[in-house]
């Protein structure tokens, strides 16, 4: 059944290799002309393009081996110098092969279903036709992930390769094959540096439960598997750095470039920070209206021209890259505490992913808007088994998807995100309204809250607005960052009350395990 949902969406995807793309195709076919026309050493100090190389040396291997078939298709886009080049040829090959390197997604999906089929436990792994119900949904809400459609075949991104390998190591983890994991996150970890997000996960997991032995209060620390699990990790960071050592700091220099990033990114992402800014510039718009602040000062509320700089609140405390720091600890801090508590139980380690990378989406320096799909993905694992999971994963599904709107604003793709991500959330609801029906009541336990249903209805106005209504109310274009703001804004308020839920849910569950004990 996998395969057959699998091959459907890729017939799916082959439709829309014509569609728009984003500057992001010009930046991947720069990186494929940089490491297969220029030497080694010279990979992280071109910049002939703006687009230059920032991702972990893995990944420019990667690109590396791809260019090898893009010279089947078209050798002029492995010219440095070509810049904006996007024959047919260039783009039907660098569409395929986003298509193509999907197949690593499914591995990883046919790696957490075995997994997760395996851990079910009592219930489901009696009732065999139950258990083939809730996989083949879990099968169809990972494979038609609309956010990875979006962001990969439309606007161009290869994060369901990525993706494929954080769920080849979650899978890992839930059969209980801690080595693989470890060797699946650190190959991740040099492809997108991006998952340090959720490192911090892995390393007290695989800490606790795999190094240390706790048995009738009696601890064991098992030396050896930590030098295992250190050898995996050196071995990889080694093979992935090694060739770039002399140049170490000018690769790091462009994998975390802070000199050059403000607080929130061009869009700004739906999180804590948004509204940050939104109440900066109505205390500033405030303090100019009632004179608060003398009118003929210049100090304005910041970060409405859809730029990536550097910049300054107006009124609040501007923040920096160390506070952010601080707010991603403390919001990391439940994930710690259930992980320290509960070892040896996968499923915790999947909430403890979400968690973290909550606090990272949330909290974090310059986080980008698709990074919600790294908080999306792990949570549907737990939708088809909790009803309380399984809506805050609808809530989060739908508000993580819309937020990723403005990414798409040509006219066939503003009608075409709205009824993918219409569609698939409407899928979604049906599958595991059924999954999670109860036969004492005939009627599904998937039910949202008045306050959630409001919202939601809200959110639909609000995709609208950005998409259709923004650009008949103001057709000169004299605001074109407002629909931006609003749907950041509104998208942050649900992410947040869904992640708050979670997290006093993990907390509970984590009581109750405990009293269980």
């Amino acid at each position: 059944m996998l395969w057959r949902i699998f091959a459907s969406v890729t017939f799916g995807k082959l439709l829309f290799i014509p569609s728009y793309r984003s500057t992001d195709f010009e930046v991947h076919r720069n990186w494929l002309a940089i490491t297969h026309s220029l030497p080694l050493n010279k990979w992280y100090i071109d910049d002939t393009s703006q687009w230059t190389l920032d991702y972990p040396p893995l990944f420019a291997w990667f690109e590396y081996i791809l260019s090898w078939g893009a010279l089947l298709f078209d050798p002029e886009m492995l010219k440095v110098n070509n810049l904006n080049y996007a024959s047919q040829n260039t783009i039907l090959f660098q569409r395929i092969s986003v298509i193509l390197t999907d197949i690593v997604y499914a591995l990883g999906v046919q790696k957490c279903l075995y997994s997760f089929g395996n851990n079910q436990g009592g219930k489901v792994q009696k009732d065999a036709e139950k258990w083939f119900s809730s996989s083949t949904i879990l099968a169809f809400l990972l494979l038609c992930n609309v956010g990875l459609f979006m962001v990969d075949h439309i606007h161009f991104q290869y994060n369901g390769f990525l993706t494929g390998i954080l769920l080849l190591s979650v899978g890992s983890i839930l059969q209980k094959e801690n080595l693989k994991a470890a060797f699946w996150f650190s190959i991740l970890l040099n492809l997108k540096h991006i998952y340090l997000y959720i490192a911090p996960v892995y390393a007290v997991y695989l800490l606790r439960s795999y190094c240390f032995d706790i048995q009738k209060s009696k601890m064991t620390f098992h030396f050896k598997r930590l030098i295992k699990l250190g050898v995996i990790v050196v071995t990889t960071f080694g093979f992935t750095y090694g060739p770039f050592v002399s140049q170490l700091q000018q690769v790091l220099s462009r994998l975390f470039p802070f000199e050059n990033r403000g607080l929130c990114h061009a869009y700004w992402a739906p999180n804590f920070w948004a509204l940050y800014n939104i109440v900066d510039k109505i205390l500033a718009f405030l303090g100019h209206k009632l004179g608060w602040i003398d009118p003929l000062s210049k100090v304005t509320a910041s970060m409405t021209g859809g730029l990536v700089q550097e910049f300054e609140h107006a009124i609040l405390p501007s923040i920096g890259p160390k506070t952010t720091l601080v707010f991603t600890i403390l919001a990391i801090l439940p994930a710690v505490v259930i992980l320290l508590k509960q070892p040896n139980q996968p499923r915790v380690f999947i909430r403890a992913i979400v968690l973290c990378a909550f606090a990272s989406f949330l909290f974090g320096w310059h986080v980008h808007e698709k990074a919600i799909l790294i908080v999306i993905t792990p949570l549907t694992l737990l939708a088809v088994s909790s009803q309380e999971d399984c809506r805050l994963f609808m809530l989060l599904s739908i508000t993580g998807h819309v937020s990723l709107f403005p990414l798409l604003f040509t006219p066939f793709e503003n009608v075409l995100k709205i009824v993918v991500v219409l569609t698939y959330s409407l899928a979604s609801y049906s599958f595991l309204s059924a999954l999670h029906y109860d036969p004492k009541s005939k009627g599904t336990l998937l039910k949202f809250r008045s306050w959630e249903r409001f919202f939601l209805y809200g959110l639909g106005f609000v995709a609208l607005f950005e998409s259709c209504i923004h650009s008949m109310v103001d057709p000169s274009g004299r605001l074109p960052f407002l629909p931006l703001m609003i749907m950041s804004v509104y998208c942050a308020v649900g992410i947040i009350y869904v992640w708050f839920s979670f997290v006093i849910g993990s907390l509970k569950t984590e009581k109750k395990i405990s009293k269980q004990k």
